[in-house]
């Protein structure tokens, strides 16, 4: 049966409620961390907020100092497109499918996520199937991890309906005013997968419109038709409407899709890519033609989709990997694909711009390397800050075996080995 229930206060809270529920971070200084433009500085947060920036060694606290000497400081990633639901379902023990019951979804949900906030992302967006035998159950659980995330990631839940028209899209529709209620704070879906994809469109914005939520929807974007119907329909919802991962639109003649890139940047519809593969439901391995829809004015974010699910056995989930992909694959300089899973993400999350300024919040990620192009390349150590604390930490270390040198081979090999160990491997 549907569930009903009221809205919990704490399921769909904003940023600012949440971080009334949590004790304040005592002040943190981050000193002699490298920015993106070069500049060594140290950075003092306060609360949720960055304090102050000043050069290297300018700025003092009576409370912790992180060195960040040898780390590049960058906004911290968000993820635009999970699948809380899904994800991990690959590694499910034994024969046959994963195991549906709600703490089970609830604890691979947690980890998901948490190996997500590993990875750089302190916000996140996952889609959650409802209906079908499940009814309101998998949506409960990924929001019982919402809730035990409190403090180290924000997760926000998508309501996913799988038919909203005709007589059997009844029941779906009123699952997903009930899955509104309860805490999803974005609607969305496939309308692909409705016998009526406009019909199906329509009422996902009729549902948003009532409870003023945002739209994240599912699409190919492989028909033009269909996919300027949408833009038409959903064009200047606010707060704004998300599709992805339109990898569909690679395929199309290039006077086609062009045209239908100018009709979803004049929608003001965000795109979410997912360099990293599909996601549940789709088949297609290819991405959105970014440089396309960025040439056009569209807004694109970058998500991870698939998480270690049938979809994709070996998705990472890690940002800096969709950044470096479409560095190398789809030619965009570092920057513009790290802002692509950083700014351009939260931006469609609905958070707020985050800059390494004063003032601005104090969602940071500390990578290990002096230059943006070789953070996406060997992004291995991080430190994760999400609302002014250190909330996660991976610390690298690379070994190599010692060898006997040659004088006869040239200058010898740089060593890792301490001054007093003999010439051993590093640590």
């Amino acid at each position: 049966m549907p569930d009903s229930r009221p809205r919990r206060p704490d399921d769909n809270a904003p940023d600012s409620a949440d971080a009334a529920t949590t004790d304040p971070a005592p002040a943190l200084v981050l000193s002699g961390a490298r920015l993106a433009d070069g500049r060594a500085v140290d950075v003092r947060l306060g609360g949720s907020r960055i304090e102050a920036v000043g050069t290297a060694g300018s700025l003092t606290s009576r409370g912790p100092r992180i060195d960040l000497r040898g780390y590049l400081l960058l906004p911290a990633p968000a993820e635009p497109h999970a699948h809380g639901d899904t994800a991990l379902t690959a590694d499910a023990d034994g024969p046959g499918p994963a195991s549906h019951r709600s703490e089970d979804i609830q604890r691979r949900a947690t980890e998901a996520a948490l190996l997500q906030l590993g990875h750089g992302a302190t916000a996140l967006r996952a889609h959650v199937r409802i209906g079908d035998v499940q009814g309101l159950a998998a949506l409960e659980a990924v929001l019982q991890a919402r809730r035990a995330l409190r403090g180290l990631a924000d997760l926000t839940a998508v309501a996913v309906p799988r038919l909203l028209t005709g007589v059997a899209g009844a029941e779906g529709l009123a699952l997903l005013r009930d899955a509104v209620k309860m805490g999803a704070a974005v609607v969305g879906g496939c309308p692909d997968l409705d016998p009526d994809p406009t019909g199906y469109t329509a009422a996902v914005l009729e549902v948003a419109a009532e409870h003023g939520c945002p739209v994240d929807l599912h699409t190919d974007g492989d028909d033009p038709a269909r996919l300027a119907r949408l833009a038409a329909m959903a064009g200047g919802l606010r707060p704004g409407v998300a599709l992805g991962p339109c990898a569909g639109l690679a395929h199309l003649p290039l006077e086609t899709a062009g045209r239908a890139a100018d009709q979803l940047a004049a929608a003001g519809i965000t795109v979410v890519c997912l360099p990293q593969g599909g996601c549940t439901g789709s088949e297609r391995r290819t991405t959105a033609p970014v440089r396309l829809l960025r040439s056009a004015g569209v807004r694109v974010a970058a998500g991870s989709g698939a998480l270690r699910d049938t979809a994709n056995p070996v998705g990472r989930g890690d940002p800096l990997e969709a950044a470096y992909l479409l560095a190398s694959q789809h030619g965009l300089r570092a920057e513009h694909a790290y802002a692509m899973v950083s700014a351009t993400a939260r931006a469609a999350l609905g958070l707020p711009d985050v800059r390494v300024e004063a003032g601005f919040p104090a969602e940071l990620l500390a990578v290990r390397g002096e230059r943006l192009s070789a953070a996406l390349s060997l992004a291995y150590s991080r430190i994760v800050i999400h609302r002014g604390r250190v909330v996660a930490r991976t610390s690298a270390v690379r070994e190599y075996c010692d060898s006997e040198p040659d004088p006869a081979a040239g200058p010898d090999l740089p060593r890792q080995g301490r001054p007093d160990s003999g010439g051993g491997p590093g640590s």
